[in-house]
């Protein structure tokens, strides 16, 4: 499947870069170049720059005061922007070449301000010039980043999934770093100040806090969903996934959620090895018939032992830390994708993780393929749970942002009759009355 993507905001942008790193480590081919940014700052990113200085949108910047100050996690303010310079952002989307691809994915984070207001807004800009469905990765803030940022994402998710036609969603709290207690970067707006003890990172000291693991593991999980069998020479196979699988298992919208499981396969001696691990490394790297043919011929011992190697893999994917963990029984369709060498691929394995995916999530609609890659080195299942309703992280942030609203509403009315005449005190009426005698 061919998808453009776009990021936006901060960890949009670093997300897409990710995207791209992990397109040209696996020799894939996700998006054919057609990326584009859109950003309040200056983007900064976990690895080596990989998407154009052409293709990175700064809006915003003749807004801000001579202070310095920016959109400082608004998404209201955000959107207002990104509403006032559409002209640029569909000018920025001439570089895509929307005939090239399937789909458009819209990656944005959902706690701060520039993702969530501005993304939607790019949604909806897109969902006015064409037909191609629109898929939004959505990711949600770690419990502490504030009660601030779960009211953002509470608000944006909501208009997300409103206007994109499937919201993937990823949850920083199930992923951030237990040991160290760091935060996945999630601010739009770069803070040169360091930040006091216990308070999540923000801005280059986020960037510094070594989350771009996090952003990798994210950026895997979508390049090897999407991008399935996107290879400049991909292998003949019956059960070779199709972008329409994708696309039907999507149609439900809602929020969905990645499994992964990833398996090392055993490699044998010598230049051949060698030659087949460096081809898988570096995509451009011509291995040769020699180099790429299965190193064993399996006798029906092994062929089992790949069937039940597939089986668990699949039951290892949907165990697995979901992008969004949530209840699996709760989904309405699932998708499952197996990739490596066409001799692991045991079609019986296959078939019978789909059954037990079937009878464990309680989905009748579960649609599966394969991605036959004689280079790698690995064998993987991804497994894509589709609008998913059981989230407990949903809920909470759902919750902590009616309270926080409910706060700052006592907060505004608390400061309103302080300001009003009429909400004068007793003392102060008293008073009155004893001087008007």
């Amino acid at each position: 499947m061919k998808l453009a993507v776009i990021g936006v905001g901060n960890a949009g942008s670093r997300i897409v870069n990710n995207i791209l790193d992990v397109e040209k480590e696996t020799g894939r081919n996700l998006c054919n170049g057609n990326t584009l940014l859109v950003n309040s700052t200056k983007p900064t990113f976990d690895v080596d720059e990989h998407v154009p200085e052409e293709r990175r949108l700064v809006i915003g910047d003749v807004y801000w005061d001579a202070d310095g100050s920016d959109i400082d996690g608004d998404p209201e303010l955000a959107a207002t922007i990104a509403r006032e310079e559409k002209n640029d952002i569909n000018r920025a989307f001439d570089l895509i070449e929307f005939h090239q691809v399937d789909g458009i994915l819209v990656v944005a984070g959902l706690g701060r301000g520039t993702g969530g207001g501005a993304g939607a807004v790019v949604i909806d800009q897109l969902n006015e010039i064409c037909d191609h469905p629109i898929y939004a990765v959505g990711v949600l803030p770690a419990e502490a980043e504030g009660d601030e940022a779960a009211l953002s994402a509470a608000r944006t998710l909501q208009s997300f999934v409103t206007k994109a036609d499937n919201v993937i969603t990823f949850d920083n709290d199930a992923w951030q770093d237990d040991d160290e207690q760091r935060w996945v970067d999630e601010v739009e707006s770069p803070d040169e100040v360091a930040p006091p003890d216990g308070e999540a990172p923000t801005g280059d000291d986020a960037d510094r806090s070594g989350y771009g693991p996090v952003n990798t593991a994210l950026a895997e999980r979508l390049v090897t969903l999407f991008a399935a069998g996107e290879f400049s020479a991909p292998s003949a196979s019956e059960s070779r996934m199709d972008p329409s699988d994708i696309m039907r298992t999507l149609d439900t919208g809602g929020l969905s959620s990645i499994g992964y499981a990833s398996v090392e396969l055993p490699q044998g001696g010598g230049i051949r090895s060698l030659v087949r691990s460096l081809s898988n490394r570096y995509s451009w790297m011509p291995g040769g018939a020699w180099a790429s043919a299965p190193l064993t011929e399996m006798d029906d011992e092994d062929a089992g032992t790949a069937a039940a190697k597939i089986n668990n893999l699949v039951r290892e994917a949907a165990r697995s830390k979901l992008t969004l963990p949530c209840e699996i029984t709760s989904a309405d369709r699932a998708l499952v994708v197996l990739s490596g060498p066409s001799e692991t691929l045991s079609r019986k394995g296959f078939e019978g993780g789909r059954y037990w995916l079937e009878r464990e999530a309680d989905i009748v609609d579960v649609m599966a393929g394969d991605e036959p890659h004689d280079r790698a080195t690995s064998l993987t299942a991804v497994v894509l749970f589709s609008n998913v309703t059981d989230v407990a992280r949903i809920e909470e942030i759902q919750e902590t942002a009616v309270e926080h609203q409910q706060a700052l509403d006592a907060d505004e009315t608390l400061d309103e009759s302080a300001e009003d005449p009429a909400g004068e005190s007793a003392d102060e009426t008293a008073t009155e009355a004893v001087d008007s005698r």
